[in-house]
């Protein structure tokens, strides 16, 4: 897998090369980075999550669990070993306060961030990598883009 830079477009057409991504990703990732994905319903944002947590589980030879979008209850945490990971969904959220009193950026030294529809965030904090997935013309394709990274 060719390394992403900054106008690399990563082809994540198929579960295996998201996968792949994703092992990538967490051999990078520590506390006090922030994550966040971009993109379109059904896209591959929390597929690619799920790949996330499962590598860091099956790293560390801790029990795989089921990775889901936390869309209704706004955050799902995971404890892997010594590293916190917050999963946040933010597509439900209509207006900026509603931000503000989740704490989002509260001790997020401490832990890996990833959050789901970013948009509605105005001040970015901290150590932030972007992920920007996007349908190819026949949907069948998916690519991600990744801003702050190189892998």
């Amino acid at each position: 897998m060719p390394t992403a830079t900054k106008s690399d477009k990563i082809d994540i057409s198929s579960e295996k090369k998201t996968e792949e991504l994703a092992n990538k990703l967490l051999l990078k990732l520590k506390p006090g980075n922030i994550v966040f994905f971009h993109g379109e319903i059904g896209v591959g944002k929390t597929t690619f999550i799920r790949y996330l947590i499962n590598g860091f589980q099956k790293k560390r030879g801790i029990k795989i669990t089921q990775v889901t979008s936390p869309t209704f209850n706004i955050l799902n945490e995971y404890q892997i070993d010594q590293i916190k990971i917050n999963h946040y969904d933010l597509f439900r959220l209509k207006s900026k306060k509603e931000i503000s009193n989740l704490g989002l950026f509260e001790n997020y030294k401490d832990m890996i961030t990833l959050i789901e529809w970013p948009q509605i965030i105005e001040k970015k904090k901290g150590n932030f990598i972007e992920f920007f997935f996007k349908y190819g013309k026949d949907y069948k394709k998916r690519f991600v883009q990744i801003k702050g990274l190189e892998l």
